[in-house]
């Protein structure tokens, strides 16, 4: 594209509309209370079309029947197994269909179930969650059947030694109480438990009464709380049994061992803390954001060349948390200095308290964070959701209040009260090798591809008058878009819910491209000491001033800025000269140059690196740029020299673009970005190549990545395609895979889990790039259950192939695209990340429309044909990293 003037009017497209989306920030909540007892609370948010509805039922774990953990859990999974008048076929069918995301967790006293769709469609999510109030189905038969698959979800956490070390943390903290078990629960207990228990559960704490409804989105509040009236209004109220207290006596000084699978060390020294209903929560969430603070001492230890990394974790619970400090250290490193460094560090803290100034830093970082909320369509509704369901808050403007009470002498006093190294619970997480990659040949087990059965789903007359008739979508229309005289591209998208500008930039490129020969990690060091502050403010003094404004920032390839509106022009003067002036100093090059090198020396020996690795080498030829492997000593003769030759080879304005998003206009951001970014001097000549050459069609093959920490199997049957971004093939590709493997509806999840229960989670995914695709399906499962999940995968890819998709599984698909491209617009930070998928695939920014338009007529002719074309079910390679050799 030729570069315009700065003063020129826009090139590329120009402003649909200029006009902000809204005159003033999101409005007040307003509430309601139904005589039934459910509190409803509606948060406009004008953003974009969508709405989020988060039901919160007061009751989680904490309740589960003695010797049954997990109870709640398991009624979260069962929620979604069908109720009376709503199947389980019906509800994911209409999940499908919405367009939406729809999910639930369960923590220790909350359990929420939310779902995000166009806002039209309001009256059907209501009308779901009433259904599921009013009266679950609880089949023994379903039971048994979702019994399996969430028994793979316990299967996968358990391979995490992350997961099981908070799980032995959180018993010995919260010893004697119902926080002493994950909320996740055990296979001994699913394994005792009958649809019968479940029942009970769900009779005592699903009601009306015990539940809080939050609905935040582009919605007339009178009319959804009218809406909310009609779904759940009849529902009776019940009496509520006595909650079960949480009293945790005193913690006993500790230290644990867990071996990993880390590329390097980890130690945690961790204490109890405050719940988020305790009068001193914001205290603790002040203290929390020191001791984490990069001006702080802690994370000093990583500048230092101390630590790897360094910081602390707030995990608070609704009346108990857990606070832990962690520090990373090269493998095989003795961790005893490193220790000793971060208990003096906690120790001087606790003797003489917190600096003042990082109490005010993070007050302001606190309290910007809350203005941030309203950004997201979803956010807003989880921030609301927190306060009043978890924090026992009338609105998050009560945190804030909250906040603003903090003295530094409150925070000195919690912080001499916790950080006693007589209740500390130490643990070392040691890395361990786990073996080689093993080649085997071909699948194995059945070649034969049967017939997927079709099995159209009729709707509730309610569901198919809303659902029924399928319509585009609203334009998205095409933002503020402007080229300055260097190259650098501007996309401005007003959006006036808050008092919040929040931008994101990209500079395309690609290390494994441009890296020069030998110099393999140069792009990582280079990215790393982005950090180290700008050529006229050091490291200390760059991060002061972002906190002066409460911003937060981030430079390198990816780059971004969050800053309140009246401080946009200060926090882009900070995040340009952090771009385009940074210090790159010596002493910080030497030490992350150290750490990089020590960080690739643990990574590659990891079973998660050996399995990507595995899969890209499935997939490549031996010659790929993607291949090429960082070697540690290589990287340690890497000199300063080599950083500024790659950042002045690869940061470029031509290959820059930036999208500045929330309450700005285009002209103000113009302005700003141009003073700011405008200076910046293109290379001289040629631009260099930054995507990775096509690719020839890859071949089946076999291999197993062992993985002795895991006590489940992870496994990616994968191939390259010839298809790129700009073929328009891939829409009726993308169609075909919401029928195959996107989401709860899909022909891969219902026959590897709802029917057989043979995996916790499956997916499929194309991948585009400009010169390559490829193509995948993910699953996790039991090292026995991966070949019958395979061959069931394998069958139902074959059979996209041999028969057209049915007339209902299109329509159903073409209504879940359709109606999720709006889901797309419903945060400014998928805003921003559309626009630079787009342009990364230099497509242009009104392909969401063309979408729109070719699911509308996608056939199932043209669906079948596609996946003939394009997909080749005999070359998928498996790829298994898990405990033991596959069948």
């Amino acid at each position: 594209m030729d570069a315009a003037p700065v003063d020129a009017a826009p090139v590329d497209a120009a402003p649909v509309d200029a006009a902000p989306v809204d005159a003033a920030p999101t409005g007040a909540a307003v509430r309601a209370t139904l005589p039934n007892g459910l509190r409803v609370v509606v948060i406009r948010d004008r953003l974009a079309p969508v709405v989020t509805t988060e039901i919160n039922y007061l009751v989680g774990s904490s309740e589960a029947p003695q010797g049954f953990p997990g109870t709640a859990h398991a009624l979260e999974h069962m929620m979604f197994r069908g109720s009376a008048g709503l199947d389980k076929d019906q509800l994911a069918a209409i999940g499908a269909q919405l367009g939406g995301s729809y999910n639930a967790d369960t923590t220790e006293n909350v359990t929420q179930y939310f779902y995000t769709a166009p806002a039209e469609d309001l009256g059907v999510m209501l009308r779901i969650e009433a259904l599921r109030m009013r009266g679950l189905s609880l089949a023994p038969a379903d039971w048994e059947k979702e019994r399996g698959a969430i028994e793979q979800e316990v299967a996968r956490d358990l391979s995490s030694p992350s997961y099981q070390y908070l799980s032995r943390l959180q018993a010995i903290l919260f010893a004697g109480t119902p926080y002493a078990h994950d909320a996740l629960g055990t296979r001994p207990s699913f394994d005792k438990t009958d649809a019968g228990l479940l029942r009970a559960f769900y009779e005592k704490w699903y009601a009306p009464n015990n539940a809080i409804l939050v609905i935040a989105g582009d919605v007339d509040p009178a009319h959804a709380i009218a809406e909310a009236r009609a779904a759940f209004g009849d529902i009776p109220r019940r009496d509520l049994p006595a909650r079960s207290p949480v009293r945790p006596g005193a913690v006993t000084a500790q230290t644990l061992h867990f071996p990993t699978d880390y590329p390097v060390g980890l130690l945690t020294v961790a204490w109890r803390m405050p719940g988020a209903t305790a009068a001193d929560y914001a205290a603790a969430q002040i203290l929390s954001d020191v001791l984490s603070s990069q001006r702080g001492a802690l994370y000093g230890l990583v500048p230092a060349g101390k630590a790897l990394f360094a910081g602390f974790e707030y995990a608070p619970k609704a009346e108990a948390g857990m606070g832990i400090a962690v520090a990373a250290y090269p493998k095989a490193t003795d961790p005893a200095p490193l220790l000793a460094e971060v208990n003096a560090i906690l120790a001087e803290i606790r003797r003489k308290g917190v600096p003042p100034e990082l109490v005010e830093a993070a007050r302001r970082k606190e309290l910007a964070q809350l203005g941030f909320s309203a950004n997201s369509i979803s956010g807003l509704a989880e921030t609301w959701s927190e306060a009043l369901a978890v924090m026992g808050l009338e609105s998050p403007d009560a945190l804030g209040a909250a906040l603003r009470r903090v003295t530094v002498d409150d925070v000195d006093r919690l912080a001499r009260r916790i950080l006693d190294p007589d209740r500390a619970v130490t643990a070392l997480l040691t890395p361990e090798d786990s073996g080689k990659p093993i080649a085997g040949k071909g699948f194995g087990g059945s070649e034969s591809f049967a017939a997927v059965p079709d099995h159209p789903v009729t709707l509730p007359d309610w569901a198919h008058a809303a659902l029924a008739t399928l319509t585009l979508p609203p334009p998205v229309g095409v933002p503020s878009v402007f080229t300055y005289p260097n190259g650098l591209r501007l996309i401005v998208h007003p959006a006036h819910v808050s008092h919040t500008v929040q931008v994101y930039g990209q500079v395309r490129q690609d290390a494994d491209m441009q890296e020069p020969k030998g110099q393999k990690g140069v792009a990582a060091i280079t990215d790393d000491l982005f950090g180290y502050g700008t050529q006229s403010l050091d490291r200390l003094a760059f991060q002061k001033a972002l906190d002066d404004i409460a911003a937060t920032e981030s430079a390198g390839p990816g780059f971004s800025l969050a800053v309140l509106s009246p401080d946009f022009e200060r926090g882009m003067q900070l995040l340009a000269d952090n771009e385009l002036h940074p210090a790159f100093p010596e002493r910080a090059f030497q030490v992350v140059r150290m750490q990089t090198a020590q960080s690739y020396a643990g990574l590659l020996q990891t079973p998660d690196y050996l399995f990507g690795r595995a899969v890209k080498l499935a997939v490549s030829p031996a010659d790929d740029p993607s291949l090429r492997q960082p070697d540690p000593r290589h990287v340690m003769g890497l000199r300063l020299a080599d950083v500024r030759g790659f950042y002045q080879a690869a940061y470029r304005p031509d290959l820059t673009t930036i999208v500045v998003a929330g309450d700005v206009t285009p002209e103000q951001a113009r302005a700003v970005v141009g003073r700011t970014f405008g200076a910046w001097t293109r290379p001289a000549g040629p631009t260099p190549a930054v995507d990775l050459p096509r690719r020839p069609d890859s071949r089946a093959s076999r291999t197993q990545v062992p993985d002795r920490t895991s006590v489940q199997d992870t496994a990616v049957l994968a191939e390259s395609l010839g298809l790129t971004a700009s073929n328009p093939a891939h829409f009726a590709l993308g169609v075909g895979n919401t029928i195959l493997g996107d989401g709860f509806s899909s022909r891969l999840y219902r026959d590897l889990r709802v029917r057989t229960g043979y995996v916790y989670s499956v997916s499929s995914h194309f991948s585009w790039s400009r010169n390559r695709g490829g193509y995948s399906i993910s699953f996790g499962a039991d090292p026995d259950k991966v070949g019958k999940a395979r061959d069931a995968a394998i069958r139902d890819v074959a059979a996209m192939q041999a028969q057209p998709v049915s007339d209902a599984e299109l329509t159903l698909a073409k209504a879940s695209l359709l109606r999720g491209l709006p889901l797309a617009r419903a945060s400014l930070d998928s805003i921003a990340s559309e626009d630079l998928h787009l342009i990364g695939l230099g497509l242009p920014l009104d392909t969401p429309d063309l979408a729109a338009k070719a699911y509308y007529g996608m056939t199932a002719g043209a669906v079948q044909a596609a996946f003939r074309t394009w997909i080749r079910p005999g070359d998928l390679a498996e790829i298994v990293k898990g405990p033991a050799p596959m069948p």
